[in-house]
C-alpha cells in the first residue's frame, strides 16, 4: 500500500484512492460470492469466472495506470 510503489502511483492521489476502493470493494465482491456458493457447482463457477475476470481487470487498471503519462498529476 505504499503510494510511491503502487502501479498507480502515476495518477493523483484522489484518483489513485478511488481507484483502489473500487478495486477492494470488486476483490471484496468475489470473494463473498465465492464463499457463499461452495457447494453450488453453477454459482462456483460463476464465482471462478469472477475471479479470473477480477484479475485481469485488477492488471489492466495497473497496466493502464503504468503507462499513463506522468503529466497528468
Amino acid at each position: 500500500m505504499n503510494e510511491t510503489k503502487n502501479p498507480l502511483k502515476n495518477q493523483s492521489l484522489p484518483t489513485a484512492h478511488l481507484l483502489m476502493q473500487m478495486l477492494a470493494w470488486m476483490w471484496s465482491a468475489i470473494f463473498s460470492l465465492m464463499v457463499g456458493s461452495y457447494f453450488v457447482f453453477g454459482v462456483t463457477a460463476a464465482a471462478h469466472t469472477m475471479l479470473i475476470a477480477g484479475l485481469f481487470i485488477t492488471l489492466l487498471v495497473f497496466q493502464k495506470s503504468e503507462a499513463a503519462s506522468p503529466d497528468l498529476q
